[in-house]
């Protein structure tokens, strides 16, 4: 035992400290690790800061940009699209369906690339079905890091163990492509079934960074509680009609608004006014509090829906929402009205009370007299309200959610992403140059500015990843993990090939938890095979132990992908130890029973 691995050991006790206790946020304990290492002498300050462009942490920023341009440019909307045809708003299909997806990319790609390309429609599926983000996103990055052990591509670890089983023996036969597949997908399979039984225990029920929410703040919430919710109402065919809305008087007499009419010939109208008509067979969105939305819908013979199904996407709080806008003195409606100024025709947004005095008004608010000072409540999309912002006579009394979509470049955001992985597959260029490629076909092809780019990328992360590595170098740099592998080797002393190989599965686990992975994998794949070789075990299968092994990495927040989750999710170091205890436990037992049954231990 050296002073250096003394102090090492030190340093990586105060890490795991820091990340238990949050006495700084993780990022800060990244910088802190480059450095302190290198003023104790354990790494050169040249591989202190190695970790900032180290092929990890390019990557994540580079495939964080091309997700961004994916999600700016409506993609990301439409895969979201896609998967709630099949998912509902179930929460367990919706998280079997996204983590199953994010696993099968990540059985062809790094597992971190597949997590960051695919939270941006994870977020935005959440706030379409009001699920927390904190319940999807840790399925979905443990399931990217388990899918990377479905081919021998599909992570690092995998990718090195041949190449270095041959230090060990130059003979030894190389595994195929898909020899680990039954042990990925057993291991896959595994997990979803974990987190659908026992996810309403172990997940945390935050809303995270960007969890689902209504249509309004909760700020807006507390002024306007008695505007009601959002109702999708059936209009029967024998409804006679077509009748206006201010023939009807919907908002006079039940204080409801319109927001949305969908023709029976299939003619959809977003914000409707007075001269818009209802028709027999027409499908309507309404706003307006639930008792009196069931006496309006009595008094007309229609019928409420349990739940939105035409307006299910354009009023999702992913694409609209509600704000409140106060009329400054300068403007232009101040001594006039909403119908004068053709207010909705004009900015696409609907009117739905105005507020004067704490007294707010829905009735009659189209040809009330406005004056300055008084407070517009609007719903709308995202996307209008941002071109409302630019009005100067207006103030949002909060910022606008949502972006201006460039649907015009998808074709140039998808070219980029499948550019770069064309680099990755085809041409086997480094993982980081390829997605850097893509990130610029995204600034070039003006998908991003290059400030939005930049804006994109969570520096949180890169710092947290940034830091560890250098720990993971002068962890194996010192010695300190080969001392603790002989250590626990030597203790074992001689047993059964399956309790070894169960051992050695252990200390990688362990390993790739305070080290990097690759760095587990050179260091206990030789050590592993020159074991199972003593004890008459398969050396072959002592190596193959250790590669998949090297993704059981859950109970801390060390590895790229629980790193990248961390933020958006809202989750604590709490939170993944305990999801990931059970996982860690869940992993070895479902990974050994497979290797037994499909390689006859």
């Amino acid at each position: 035992m050296t002073l250096p691995i003394i102090l090492v050991m030190a340093v990586l006790c105060l890490a795991i400290l820091l990340f238990i206790f949050e006495w700084v946020r993780v990022d800060v304990v990244g910088i802190i690790m480059m450095i302190i290492l290198p003023l104790l002498g354990l790494v050169t300050p040249k591989e202190a800061i190695s970790g900032l462009s180290s092929n990890a942490v390019v990557s994540i920023i580079a495939v964080i940009i091309i997700g961004a341009g994916l999600d700016k440019t409506g993609a990301m909307n439409s895969l979201a699209r896609v998967l709630l045809k099949f998912a509902g708003k179930s929460e367990s299909r919706i998280m079997i369906l996204i983590s199953g997806t994010v696993a099968f990319i990540s059985s062809f790609m790094q597992n971190i690339g597949a997590a960051a390309l695919f939270m941006p429609a994870a977020k935005r599926i959440c706030r379409q079905t009001n699920i927390p983000v904190s319940r999807i996103l840790m399925p979905m990055g443990f399931c990217a890091i388990i899918g990377g052990c479905i081919t021998l591509i599909g992570s690092s670890p995998l990718i090195l163990m041949n190449d270095v089983m041959k230090i060990s023996d130059p003979n030894v036969e190389p595994f195929g492509l898909f020899s680990v597949t039954p042990i990925g997908l057993a291991l896959i399979v595994a997990a979803l079934i974990y987190f659908v039984l026992f996810g309403r225990f172990i997940l945390p029920t935050g809303k995270g960074e960007e969890g689902g929410s209504g249509p309004m703040s909760v700020e807006l919430e507390k002024t306007y509680h008695d505007i009601g919710e959002i109702f999708e109402i059936q209009v029967p065919d024998s409804f006679e009609g077509p009748q206006t809305l201010e023939d009807l008087e919907i908002r006079p007499l039940f204080f409801t608004t319109v927001i949305g009419i969908q023709a029976k010939s299939g003619l959809s109208v977003t914000t409707p006014d007075y001269a818009n008509k209802i028709g027999p067979g027409d499908t309507i969105a309404v706003e307006g509090p639930p008792d009196l939305v069931a006496k309006m819908v009595q008094s007309f013979g229609w019928t409420i829906k349990a739940d939105l199904e035409v307006f299910a996407e354009s009023l999702s709080p992913n694409n609209a929402g509600i704000m409140e806008v106060i009329i400054t003195p300068r403007s232009e409606l101040v001594g006039s009205t909403l119908r004068s100024h053709s207010f909705r025709k004009k900015n696409n947004v609907m009117p739905l009370a105005v507020e004067r005095q704490n007294k707010t008004y829905v009735g009659n608010i189209s040809t009330m007299t406005l004056n300055a000072g008084d407070a517009l409540l609007l719903q709308g999309s995202w996307e209008n309200f941002h071109y409302l912002k630019e009005r100067t006579d207006l103030a949002f009394t909060e910022e606008v959610q949502g972006e201006i979509l460039r649907g015009d470049k998808i074709k140039f955001a998808v070219g980029s992403l499948v550019l770069a992985l064309v680099m990755i597959l085809g041409f086997h260029v480094q993982l980081s140059i390829a997605l850097l490629a893509g990130a610029m076909g995204m600034v070039l092809t003006k998908v991003l500015s290059i400030d939005e780019a930049y804006e994109s990328v969570d520096w949180m992360t890169v710092f947290l990843l940034g830091g560890l590595i250098p720990l993971g170098i002068a962890f194996e740099k010192t010695g300190a993990a080969n001392l603790i592998a002989q250590t626990i080797m030597g203790a074992i002393g001689t047993v059964s090939p399956l309790v070894l190989l169960t051992v050695i599965a252990i200390l990688t686990s362990f390993f790739t938890l305070v080290a990097s992975n690759v760095g587990a994998t050179v260091l206990m794949v030789p050590l592993a095979m020159n074991m199972a070789g003593a004890a008459g075990a398969d050396p072959r299968i002592a190596a193959l132990v250790v590669a998949v092994a090297c993704s059981n990495t859950f109970v801390l927040p060390t590895h790229q992908v629980n790193a990248l989750i961390m933020r958006p999710g809202g989750y604590k170091t709490k939170d993944y130890f305990r999801a990931g205890a059970g996982m860690t436990i869940l992993y070895l037992v479902v990974m050994m029973a497979a290797i037994a049954l499909f390689y006859g231990l």
